[in-house]
């Protein structure tokens, strides 16, 4: 199949390995894994999708901008944004001066305050709960997106073909086209010397740093999975690597898994 973008990406793997885990997600901190087959991720990113293109009209020329961690939650986000078309606008930034310019904001629980003080009328806001329930304890006017998901369909289509040519991400200064996310990822899985299978250990504050072409696509395009780690416990990463067969790993070491970007 010829990959144009993103989104041709994720139908790839659901057509190779529906069932195998596709991204499991590990919070140290907290006790937390979830794990998603290609299947699930991708019922996630038909509702996420549909979400936004019924109740915000995103599509080819659109806006979505993310002030989110590196989560499962956020993979689906993407997917579903590059789905519609849209151009992401990635903020770590707390106070990224570009938000007016979205068309929406998805935004986590604890940096909701600051995005309505900001004014920011179209706000998603996402608990990030392991098990995809909504927000609690929350009163100010976002939108909860665990149950506006949830309601929307589990197959997307959308109403404007994403175009190739058109902007799908923005990164600080880089802007990348949809087409050139994918040519991106290819490139860079080839260089980190990512393969087909393998199963990549990732410290989410690594895959922070890298952006979403690193910690998502790349991996994607190569057809690899991921085991993304929040607040990783050294203790017990190596067995972590045993228990869920890692080929490799990106930002931690492992003694006994070849390391990416070390030049193996």
């Amino acid at each position: 199949m010829h990959h144009t973008t993103p989104a041709d990406l994720l139908t790839t793997a659901l057509g190779t390995a529906p069932a195998a885990p596709l991204l499991t997600y590990y919070d140290d901190a907290t006790g937390e894994r979830v794990e998603l087959s290609a299947t699930t991720l991708a019922n996630w990113v038909a509702k996420t999708a549909n979400l936004l293109q019924e109740e915000f009209d995103i599509g080819p020329g659109s806006t979505v901008a993310l002030a989110l961690p590196v989560h499962w939650q956020t993979a689906a986000v993407l997917l579903a944004a590059w789905s519609c078309g849209a151009r992401v606008l990635d903020t770590a930034a707390e106070d990224d001066g570009r938000l007016d310019e979205a068309d929406v904001v998805l935004a986590a629980q604890d940096r909701l305050a600051p995005l309505e003080e900001q004014g920011v009328e179209e706000l998603l806001g996402l608990s990030l709960h392991p098990l995809g329930m909504g927000m609690s304890g929350y009163v100010g006017s976002a939108r909860d997106f665990a149950l506006e998901a949830r309601v929307h369909g589990d197959v997307f289509a959308p109403w404007s073909p994403p175009r190739p040519a058109d902007p799908g991400l923005v990164l600080g200064e880089l802007e990348l086209s949809l087409a050139g996310l994918v040519e991106a990822a290819a490139e860079l899985a080839g260089r980190l010397g990512v393969v087909e299978g393998d199963r990549l250990l990732v410290d989410v504050r690594v895959a922070a740093e890298a952006g979403p072409v690193a910690w998502l696509l790349a991996p994607l395009a190569a057809g690899a999975s991921l085991v993304l780690v929040a607040s990783p416990d050294p203790a017990g990463l190596a067995h972590r690597a045993g228990t869920e067969r890692v080929t490799a790993t990106l930002g931690v070491q492992v003694e006994g898994v070849r390391e990416l970007g070390r030049g193996a």
